[in-house]
């Protein structure tokens, strides 16, 4: 038997006037999964612990069956993995976004207000020239910048402390300056790196082509270094991670589960979907038991609180992960189940996370339900009266190790 996730990020919503009433998920043009829905199993996973905040770290954690109160030591830390900083025990790693502030003159950079955490997605190409002058403005024995993906990058504070930083994507359209660090030194980093970063020849060059400058350091997602249980140990199964995102290849490298660079693949709406799909197949084909499918895009499309883009990665999930995923896994004619579910919602009202239930469906290619009528979307879900309410156990169902 091969086990599957196809993990649409932030894919879950709310009901959307715009939208008459229904959800991007209701709305989306999505075949594939219509007709698997009428022979699957549907439900509810709660997949943030009470008292913890929604971040993609915590829900992919419990997505992929591990317990965040207990595993979860900050979000920064499990990038690092990605990247390959290898943490000490004292140091303190930190998520640095490039972000996008308003560049009016003669107004103190603390009355700016952000505009876009991930300056208009940015290349990474682009985001490492910028983060190389980052380097040699701020960079001491002390403090360490690495460069990540696209907008996301790190700094490592060596004997840091773990301080209470913003998430950029919860307060765009904000005053900067009641959002800033309260350290010293980085507060000071982010108020100068406006200065290094706005008048940078990548910043003009953006600028001209009608692109968000990437004018702003904003640290966030503080931690310490992780310690997850093996995958394999944890399950008996052996994993393989498909993303474009250091987060995810990170939890991937702390579980010691496979990472499959898929050539392409960027965390954005436009990004190699076959190729993640195809990715998967080969995997399971050359040994592995389990593979995990994560889809950026639906999150960073309801960060932007783009409706439209919102539901088009929906249905380009549908059309060019899942059709293609199952497609080839009938020439492989083994058993398979497939899991599809978001981590969390990122509803276009609020353009961040929040800590609703998510809709799952469980999919058996040799044991298939008959369920007719059934939909794959938030409302339907509801109904059907299936509810995982411990989420971090919704892998349990996927193996077969619980009960519906």
């Amino acid at each position: 038997m091969k086990y599957i996730i196809v993990l649409g990020d932030g894919m879950a919503d709310e009901p959307l006037e715009a939208l008459g009433g229904k959800t991007p998920l209701m709305c989306a043009k999505t075949p594939v999964m219509d007709m698997l829905a009428e022979k699957s199993d549907i439900g509810l996973a709660y997949t943030i612990p009470e008292g913890m905040k929604p971040g993609s770290d915590v829900a992919n954690l419990a997505v992929l069956g591990y317990y965040p109160a207990e595993y979860y030591s900050g979000r920064s830390p499990l990038e690092a993995l990605s990247i390959g900083v290898d943490l000490k025990p004292t140091d303190i790693a930190m998520r640095t976004n490039l972000v996008t502030i308003s560049d009016e003159p003669d107004i103190p950079f603390e009355e700016r207000t952000i505009l876009d955490h991930s300056s208009g997605e940015i290349s990474t190409e682009e985001a490492a020239q910028l983060i190389d002058a980052v380097k040699e403005a701020f960079e001491t024995d002390t403090h360490h910048f690495y460069v990540g993906t696209s907008y996301r990058h790190l700094l490592i504070w060596e004997k840091g402390e773990i301080l209470e930083l913003d998430q950029p994507h919860d307060v765009l359209g904000s005053k900067v300056g009641p959002h800033m660090p309260s350290d010293p030194i980085l507060h000071d980093m982010m108020k100068r790196s406006f200065d290094i970063l706005d008048h940078h020849p990548i910043n003009l060059a953006r600028a001209a082509e009608g692109k968000n400058k990437a004018n702003c350091l904003w640290f966030w997602g503080a931690g310490t270094k992780p310690a997850l249980t093996s995958f394999y140990e944890k399950t008996g199964k052996k994993g393989t991670m498909i993303s474009a995102v250091d987060l995810l290849k990170g939890i991937a490298v702390g579980a010691k589960m496979d990472v499959v660079e898929v050539e392409g693949a960027n965390a954005q709406l436009e990004t190699n979907y076959e190729g993640k799909a195809m990715a998967a197949v080969n995997a399971l084909k050359n040994g592995a038991d389990f593979a995990y499918i994560h889809v950026e895009a639906p999150d960073e499309m309801g960060h932007q609180g783009s409706i439209e883009k919102k539901i088009k990665s929906i249905e380009y999930i549908d059309s060019r992960v899942v059709k293609v995923l199952m497609h080839e896994m009938e020439k492989v004619g083994e058993p398979y189940r497939l899991l599809i579910m978001p981590d969390h919602p990122t509803p276009i009202r609020c353009r961040t996370h929040t800590a609703s239930p998510v809709p799952f469906m469980l999919y058996d290619r040799f044991h298939e339900q008959c369920n007719k009528g059934a939909t794959y979307d938030e409302a339907y879900a509801a109904k059907t009266g299936l509810v995982v309410k411990e989420g971090w156990h919704t892998i349990d169902l996927l193996f077969g190790t619980q009960e519906k």
